[in-house]
């Protein structure tokens, strides 16, 4: 059957154009319960084999079970409308709510209001577990409806979600069965519950629902909390001003009278936060101080901001703030106090724009991890929860399991925030486990960095090679054969997942041949499929300390794609002809198949170069890439390289209890360098080959020159020493880094270099076509890319795609050679990339503080690497470790503190710190907050008067055993 659908359309120039759009109805569309006799015999065998094969929709159970309700006894299908599918997923998504008709109608809505609430659905309908059905409304003959005149889309919308209850009931009464099913309508809209009682529809909202459910009454505390308005009267008491309406704040931004930037909260201190303003081609920075100038934003919403008048424009705080005290929520003067503190008197050149909040464009709330701070009132259900992210705020709940879920790690999302309340309000989603058991901490550490850990699903293992797996003659097209080739690979100790290798060989013209041979993962992830999506999602592979996230499954990461030893594996080789002196004579590539002679660890290849009495032929290639990578990285150098420091440290691990018992600093060996220069030189290599292919598509990787401001804190940090840093150019700095020594001070360089990695801007990919700034600051190279570990980063594998078209060893295909797709990619693969680091650095930090429980008190020499208003920041480079020191103690008399932002320095009743001083700290771990567990860092020397250092050191000796310990195993001999 056709209809049609007709509307007017008002074009750029001005004219109305009519539109006519056919509508073809159907009446063959199944009802989705299973067996059901009235939807067709042919479609039932379908289905049938379907479900045998594995491949079948889910659909409904004909006698629908799941949890009893005193409301509806009677067997029963959930049918949701739109709203309720938005605000209530977190409830729909519990394995207790099954068998729920989801119309096309509000998936259509869902689809187009909230992205992420439609991939949630969307995953629950493919559970079969679940028995959720998406019946296609729109497209059936007995429940399309054409919008009548004068009625809104929204009203028309909710008229055929009632209209497809009653079909589904008429139909389900028709059935040959004893007990008689019905549908159920869920909405929390009070006109459209209304009229669907009038029409005799049964209809309940949510919260009515789930309080029925007679053997769950723990599913109460997953509702989400809707009703802000009522609660505003309620207490009467404002705290912050209105958000303005969406249509005010696009003609503010549009007049210029408001601003459209990203809140980024503060991490150190709650009553400040950033909002980064995104201009044509540059960006701003605006900074936002106080409770009520936040105004309810939350990290990350996209927001609209008032520039405040220059004299009331502030400079970023250097007070560190933690909204950790038990909190009386009424007690906004205290607030006022503490952002007081805030406004000191700054010189002029310090003063940033200054603005307020003043709506919000996009809320980018996710659920939250954390714990929850228990009411001190006897059986009270409200409760506070503390994000473990400290950019997040505490968030109110309701709940009745408080007693069971104190001290324990849980999920929380955030409902709204009304303009009464101190906090917002939210629901209970999820219980982790116990706080502090690492299984725990590790999948907190994943979900607040969102790294996709999922087990890979079954679509995307369907994808893999069939093992055995062996080199076809199809995969030998286009490939040369270079197995007769000394290649081997050299990588840190462990290391499964090899991406590259190398060769090096003498020519007959005395030239030197190089090959860099990258793992052929594009070979095995073709584009578009189940295996390809979800490797484009993950984006990067993710290395924890005792974990890794692969992006692609282990059967590649592992064996197939990892370049191992004795194998042969397929490859993409970089092969370049270089002189004696490191110049490129000529460089080629080539899909080819490899086989490894050797798979060295950095210190195995490091022993066999500085062997004399070891001339085999890998030896000999090993010398022979090692000269060469030394005159590589001195023109890489000259050219302005720049060559900084990062303290990455190294956890040995019990091999029973896998807790850490030693850290270390990572020591760098000369074949690291070795490794690094010949990817570098690759990567660059096929930078220029794809660029000059695709000069509208290229995938390309740029890091961007630090603006001057950045550099401040390293120049007055040299200055404090004597020392001038120039930043002109990278050149300039780095020559200014390489200069900057002291005779006594050895470890200054060090320093220095860390500070300057500090200032740096983050390197992220893009797209040729959308930029036109191509260079990479700290390589000192025009144009470079990623090629090198298809393995663990998606980037490299579309860049092995592009290079693959280039030299004409595969075919395109159209998301490749669309710029406004690639560049979207990019956006993905920057986020995934950053938050990566980040939960790498968590990781870092949670078995860092797992080695000082068991290793006590400590005092360790320290470097002050910044000077706060009330803290300094200090390095300890015997384990790489970073903290802060405190001279303001909660319920302690404050000390005198006077603050230099121009040295910068800190006097701390007239002892005076400055940046790189040598300080000694006293280390433990502080475990009076479960939730935000830390090393916590006091001053032993320099000594201050009124100073009292919390914990006395236990002596170590050299086999780590305490000096107490020690002595009573002597007395019980």
């Amino acid at each position: 059957m056709l209809t049609s659908r007709t509307f007017l359309k008002r074009t750029r120039a001005g004219a109305v154009r009519k539109i006519v759009r056919e509508h073809y109805l159907r009446d063959d569309i199944s009802c989705g319960v299973a067996a059901c006799p009235l939807c067709g015999g042919e479609r039932e065998e379908e289905e049938k084999e379907e479900e045998q094969r594995g491949s079948g929709r889910p659909c409904l159970e004909a006698q629908p079970g799941g949890a009893a309700s005193s409301l509806c006894p009677e067997p029963h299908y959930l049918l949701p409308d739109t709203n309720l599918l938005l605000h209530q997923i977190d409830i729909l998504e519990d394995p207790v709510i099954r068998n729920v008709i989801l119309l096309q109608t509000v998936l259509q809505e869902v689809r187009g209001r909230s992205a992420p609430v439609y991939k949630r659905i969307k995953d629950v309908i493919t559970n079969k577990e679940k028995h959720f059905y998406s019946f296609t409304n729109e497209h059936h003959k007995d429940t399309y409806i054409e919008q009548e005149q004068g009625e809104s889309p929204n009203d028309r919308n909710d008229r055929a979600i009632r209209v497809a209850v009653k079909w589904y009931n008429e139909h389900l009464q028709k059935l040959p069965t004893e007990e008689k099913v019905q549908v159920i309508l869920l909405t929390n809209d009070r006109k459209n519950k209304e009229r669907a009682v009038e029409e005799g529809i049964t209809a309940y909202t949510c919260e009515e629902y789930i309080k029925s459910l007679i053997a769950n009454p723990e599913l109460v505390d997953r509702l989400a909390s809707l009703n802000d308005e009522g609660n505003e009267i309620e207490t009467g008491r404002i705290i912050f001003a209105e958000h303005l309406p969406l249509s005010k704040l696009q003609q503010g931004i549009k007049s210029n009278l408001y601003l459209q930037g990203t809140f980024r909260a503060n991490r150190d201190n709650y009553l400040e936060a950033t909002v980064w303003v995104h201009g044509d081609g540059e960006e701003r920075e605006i900074i936002i101080q106080g409770l009520r100038n936040l105004n309810r934003a939350v990290h990350e919403d996209i927001v609209a901001v008032e520039l405040l008048p220059k004299d009331a424009w502030g400079a970023p705080s250097s007070v560190v703030l933690h909204d950790d005290e038990n909190p009386n929520e009424d007690d906004v003067e205290q607030e006022e106090e503490k952002e007081n503190s805030l406004k000191t008197s700054a010189s002029h050149r310090m003063l940033r724009p200054t603005g307020r909040v003043v709506g919000v464009i996009k809320r980018n709330w996710r659920p939250f991890c954390g714990m929850l701070l228990k009411s001190q009132i006897k059986e009270a259900r409200r409760h506070l929860f503390t994000p473990a992210d400290r950019r997040i705020p505490r968030i109110r709940i309701e709940t009745r399991q408080a007693s069971t879920l104190e001290g324990q790690r849980i999920i929380v999302a955030i409902d709204g925030w009304p303009r009464n309340s101190r906090y917002p309000n939210g629901h209970f989603v999820k219980n982790l486990g116990a706080a502090g058991d690492k299984e725990t901490e590790t999948e907190v550490l994943l979900l607040e960095h969102d790294v996709p850990h999922q087990p890979f699903s079954q679509a995307v293992l369907s994808f893999l090679p069939q093992m055995p797996w062996s080199i076809t003659e199809q995969a030998m097209k286009h490939r040369e054969d270079l197995r007769h080739l000394c290649v081997c690979s050299v990588d840190p100790p462990g290391c499964t997942d090899i991406d590259d290798a190398l060769h090096c060989r003498e020519l007959e013209n005395s030239n030197l041949e190089v090959g860099v041979h990258i793992a052929d993962v594009s070979h095995f992830i073709r584009p578009g499929n189940a295996l390809d999506q979800e490797s484009a999602k993950r984006g990067t592979t993710v290395y924890l300390c005792e974990k890794r996230i692969d992006m692609v499954p282990e059967l590649l990461s592992s064996n197939l794609c990892s370049l191992r030893s004795d194998v042969d594996r397929l490859a993409f080789s970089c092969i370049w002809e270089l002189t004696p002196n490191a110049e490129i004579v000529k460089t080629r590539f080539t899909k080819s198949v490899i086989n490894s002679k050797a798979s060295l660890t950095y210190a195995e290849a490091q022993m066999k170069i500085d062997a004399t009495n070891m001339n085999d032929d890998i030896t000999t290639s090993l010398r022979g890439l090692n000269r060469l990578a030394k005159i590589l990285k001195k023109h890489r150098i000259d050219n302005g390289a720049l060559t900084l420091s990062s303290p990455e440290v190294r956890f040995h691990m019990d091999s029973e209890t896998h807790d850490p018992i030693d850290l270390q600093t990572k020591e760098l060996k000369e074949t690291n360098s070795m490794v690094e220069e010949f990817m570098l030189l690759a990567n660059i290599s096929v930078a220029q080959k794809i660029y000059e292919e695709f000069s509208e598509h290229a995938l390309l990787r740029k890091h961007p020159a630090p603006p001057p401001s950045n550099y401040d804190i390293l120049v007055k940090a040299a200055k404090s020493k004597g020392l001038e840093i120039k930043t002109d150019s990278a050149k300039a700095l780095a020559d200014s880094l390489d200069c900057a020594e002291s005779p006594s001070f050895p470890y200054l360089n060090t320093l220095l270099r860390i500070l300057a990695t500090r200032c740096m801007m983050q390197a992220v990919y893009f797209c040729s076509g959308m930029d036109t700034d191509f260079h990479h600051y700290g390589l000192a190279s025009p144009i470079y890319t990623h090629f090198t570990s298809p393995i663990r980063r998606y980037a490299d594998i579309i860049v092995h795609r592009l290079l693959a078209v280039a030299i004409g060893a595969d075919c395109t295909y159209p998301d490749l050679t669309d710029k406004h797709k690639l560049a979207e990619l990019c956006n993905n693969l920057n986020y995934r990339h950053k938050m990566a680091q980040y939960a790498q650095r968590a990781s870092v930090a949670f078995h860092t503080q797992l080695f000082f429980k068991s290793k006590g008190v400590v005092n360790e020499e320290a470097y002050i690497l910044f000077v706060r208003k009330n803290a300094i920041v200090v390095l300890i480079p015997k384990y790489g470790l970073e903290g802060t020191v405190f001279f303001e103690e909660k319920d302690k008399p404050k000390p005198a503190l006077l603050y230099n932002d121009e040295m910068p320095s800190l006097s701390v009743e007239g002892t005076t710190f400055y940046t790189f001083d040598k300080v000694k700290v006293n280390i433990m771990l502080d475990a009076s907050n479960v939730q935000h567990q830390k090393i916590r860092m006091a001053l032993v020397e320099p000594k201050i008067l009124g100073n009292k250092v919390p914990g006395q050191p236990t002596q170590v000796s050299s086999n780590n055993e305490p000096e107490e310990k020690k002595k009573k195993k002597k007395l019980g001999k």
